[in-house]
């Protein structure tokens, strides 16, 4: 998701001119179906894919942010395709409302399918019992549910990662089952957490560790090719940039150590934060981000007013991603190998 010191950072963001203004922010000239971005009635944000037998689910935010707005995100979206160009919308999920222990931002969340049961993790604001961001689970029978609250309470509170900074890092959220068939969840602003869950899905398995990767920002995204493990993430290194890239680490293990292997791809268009999801399908890996060049009426693209997109990605033989170029063609380019 982000979040940086919300009223300060706009005001930076806006000063140095990264918000994408009415003449700036327009829809990208490509038009055919699978162009990015890919959904183009509403802002959504923070894609997670994934994967059920012959199609893939894209879950998203939902950005409503209106005029000088930094974001209202009341509710999140799941969209749909069998081919990657044509997009079915089964609408909103959930709302964050649906929490009855959270009160706002239904911020990057991620579904995940184990034990006949879809998993939802999401990161919301808890209510003043727990001040802070905290990360909230549901579950459902179905992909594009109803979900429902699956605990009744937070399943991360700020209070459980004590050494973080600031009252936001427990956002956004991934989930990653192995093939020995336990379930990892990572997330984290600035500090980058990881933990096991329980069978059950909705209570943390030990300790919680702090993995935090070189320029960490936030958006983790756990993935595993081969024997390899992947670790995707927003990141900023401050001293040469001012937007978010996506980077990564890799490991032999899910629990480490985890060798830094540099950026994956530039930042968003127009747009300061950026958020990774990776799936593969149909034989194909699919990398999905977001940028800020949509323009809905009178309504640019900015901070919170993102775009969901999607590139090919593809790997070396040592596993390594090869970077990938954003483009407004997505999947309708030709695929390119760089090595």
């Amino acid at each position: 998701m982000r979040t940086n010191g919300i009223g300060r950072m706009a005001a930076a963001l806006i000063a140095l001119g990264l918000v994408a203004s009415s003449s700036s922010a327009q829809n990208p000239a490509a038009t055919a179906p699978g162009s990015n971005p890919l959904f183009r009635d509403k802002f959504t944000a923070d894609p997670a894919p994934l994967v059920v037998g012959d199609r893939l689910y894209l879950y998203v935010g939902h950005d409503e942010a209106q005029r000088d707005e930094m974001f209202n995100m009341r509710d999140w979206l799941v969209y749909s395709t069998t081919d990657m160009k044509h997009w079915t919308d089964h609408g909103s999920i959930m709302k964050v409302s649906d929490f009855k222990w959270a009160k706002a931002d239904a911020w990057a969340a991620q579904t995940i399918h184990k034990n006949g049961k879809f998993w939802f993790y999401a990161a919301v604001e808890h209510d003043d019992t727990h001040p802070g961001k905290a990360i909230a689970v549901a579950v459902s029978d179905t992909p594009t549910g109803p979900f429902v609250d699956a605990r009744g309470s937070a399943l991360i509170t700020n209070e459980m990662t004590p050494k973080g900074t600031h009252s936001w890092e427990d956002i956004d959220p991934t989930v990653f089952t192995d093939t020995d068939g336990t379930s990892w969840i990572a997330w984290g602003n600035r500090q980058c957490y990881i933990a096991r869950l329980k069978p059950n899905m909705i209570e943390i398995d030990g300790p919680i560790t702090e993995i935090t990767p070189p320029h960490f920002e936030e958006g983790p995204w756990l993935h595993k090719r081969g024997d390899l493990y992947y670790l995707t993430y927003a990141s900023l290194d401050r001293s040469k940039h001012r937007d978010e890239r996506v980077s990564y680490s890799t490991a032999p293990s899910i629990t480490g150590p985890w060798t830094h292997r540099g950026e994956l791809t530039g930042s968003g268009k127009y747009s300061f934060t950026i958020h990774p999801g990776i799936a593969e399908f149909k034989g194909n890996w699919y990398l999905f981000l977001h940028n800020a060049t949509l323009a809905i009426g009178d309504l640019a693209g900015s901070i919170g007013r993102r775009a969901v997109t999607v590139e090919r990605l593809q790997y070396r033989p040592d596993g390594t991603m090869i970077p990938v170029v954003q483009t407004d063609a997505g999947v309708t380019a030709p695929a390119s190998v760089r090595r």
